[in-house]
């Protein structure tokens, strides 16, 4: 596909500030695009919007198609008319606070879904059917998971019972009976999310702003896609994975990443038509106008670990049929509106894949500071431009923590390369804009920046660890940091660099 030169910015909803302990998809989502538009940007990145649950990440939900309940604004369902008061469970909270949120967000959900029971018009209901009927392929199976995992205390499916676990018939039948109520709930929370996300999302485009959506290429073991579709992934008789997915050892990790996701049974994928991986895409694209699909390196190869290794050194690679299943995508859909997330060990065949069907791939300038030959520094960016530059993402730290750590070797050639280019750097609170405006110079041509850079933010702000099981995706930006003046230094290297959104 054909990107614009333009810019954005990489912030995920449960960062922006507020009175609840979680950011939303409200007031301040609202404020965060007007001073985007302002910025001149064309473009807001999120992360994965599915329910998240152990260790908070979304990389790993409980659906590759669902939406995050906790993102759910109380105050628009306050003006509905479904609550009769949303007020904040204490407060303020600088971080995500997430067992606040698990403790406080589920009883004012069912508050919600009451007080829409006793009180909405026959409108919302028949939108609310409509909804039901549209998503029904995804959305039976996700609703009664949910309500499984209630009714066994959270526990992962399988270690349910195990008519449950295999999914009889007669289990699921009765299953289905018995929590009516539950399910419905989950159904209904679905659908609130959606219209919000959707409202969100009409009010980007009215600004002239576009979303990058975020999707992980594996799927949680524990999630409704798991036990409702078992035969798609590599599971033994007892439906436990075979192998893991994980990265060798690499620059996050001198033993690997061991993520613990199931891997895909691409044969049984391959004999479906990759139905449900054209249904996955297909419902992305419904909630971004671009999709940047997270380890895109697994479609041509996978590290496969096997299950119960304690580290992810002890995998190996194994092939997967990427240049049939995007053929079979652009058959079904006509376009592939798709960044490649092609970071890490990457081969000839994954960069052939990714330029074969004309994805833009990954740079990230915390990267590219060690030699000329760097395939992350800008003079060795593709003359086609077709690329997406980052001063870092989600899973680096801060441009300016990452500077104030970074080995004084890089930090010196850094210190070169930016002032052959008449950039100014001479100390590490100056490495964020000093990054932003290399990204914005570039030849790539859609640049994006985690707002924690503009933000000229430190370590304290990182987003993910990526070796951390826990303590990560807490990170929100204080209320009043998104100045005018903050934008207009945006748009003025973006009108510098020939960046500016066109009205």
């Amino acid at each position: 596909m054909e990107l614009p030169r333009s810019f954005g910015v990489l912030l995920h909803p449960t960062s922006f500030p507020g009175p609840y302990p979680i950011g939303n998809l409200g007031r301040e989502a609202r404020g965060f695009l007007a001073w985007l538009a302002d910025a001149g940007a064309r473009w807001w990145q999120v992360l994965p919007l599915g329910p998240t649950g152990y260790g908070d990440s979304p990389y790993q939900a409980f659906s590759a198609f669902a939406g995050n309940p906790y993102l759910i604004d109380p105050e628009v369902m306050l003006a509905r008319g479904w609550l009769r008061r949303a007020e904040p469970p204490g407060g303020p909270f600088p971080r995500v606070d997430y067992g606040l949120v698990y403790r406080w967000a589920w009883p004012l959900l069912r508050e919600a879904f009451s007080g829409f029971r006793e009180r909405t018009g026959e409108d919302d209901w028949r939108v609310f059917a409509e909804f039901e009927r549209q998503h029904a392929d995804w959305l039976e199976d996700y609703a009664l998971f949910m309500a499984l995992k209630g009714e066994h205390g959270g526990a992962p499916w399988w270690s349910w019972p195990e008519p449950l676990k295999r999914r009889e018939t007669a289990a699921l039948a009765a299953a289905r009976d018995r929590l009516a109520e539950e399910t419905a709930f989950q159904r209904w929370v679905q659908w609130v999310f959606y219209d919000q996300w959707r409202a969100l999302l009409a009010e980007a485009h009215g600004r002239g702003l576009k979303v990058i959506g975020d999707m992980p290429i594996f799927v949680a073991h524990d999630s409704a896609d798991v036990w409702a579709h078992p035969e798609l992934f590599q599971l033994d008789e007892d439906l436990n994975p075979v192998a893991v997915a994980g990265v060798p050892p690499d620059y996050f990790s001198p033993t690997g990443q061991l993520w613990g996701n199931p891997l895909y049974d691409w044969e049984t994928l391959r004999r479906t038509g990759f139905a449900w991986w054209i249904q996955r895409i297909r419902h992305a694209l419904k909630l971004a106008d671009l999709v940047r699909i997270d380890h895109f390196r697994g479609f041509v190869a996978y590290w496969a670990v096997p299950a119960g290794a304690s580290t992810a050194e002890s995998g190996h690679w194994e092939k997967a049929p990427g240049e049939e299943l995007f053929r079979k995508i652009l058959d079904e859909l006509g376009d592939l509106p798709i960044v490649a997330e092609d970071l890490g060990l990457i081969t000839p065949e994954v960069e052939a894949l990714r330029d074969r069907f004309g994805l833009p791939g990954m740079k990230v300038l915390q990267f590219a500071f060690t030699d000329e030959d760097n395939p992350f520094l800008p003079h060795n960016y593709p003359e086609s431009g077709n690329c997406v530059v980052y001063t870092g993402t989600h899973d680096n730290d801060t441009t300016r923590g990452w500077c104030e750590q970074a080995p004084p070797a890089e930090i010196e050639f850094m210190r070169r390369y930016l002032e052959e280019r008449a950039i100014a750097f001479r100390s590490c609170a100056d490495a964020p804009w000093a990054l932003i405006e290399l990204a914005m110079r570039s030849r790539c041509r859609l640049a994006v920046f985690p707002l924690q850079d503009p933000l000229e933010l430190g370590s304290e702000a990182r987003m993910n660890f990526p070796a951390r099981a826990a303590g990560n995706w807490t990170w929100r930006y204080p209320a009043g940091a998104l100045t005018p003046e903050l934008a207009a230094r945006l748009r003025r290297l973006a009108e510098g660099y020939d960046r500016i959104r066109r009205e």
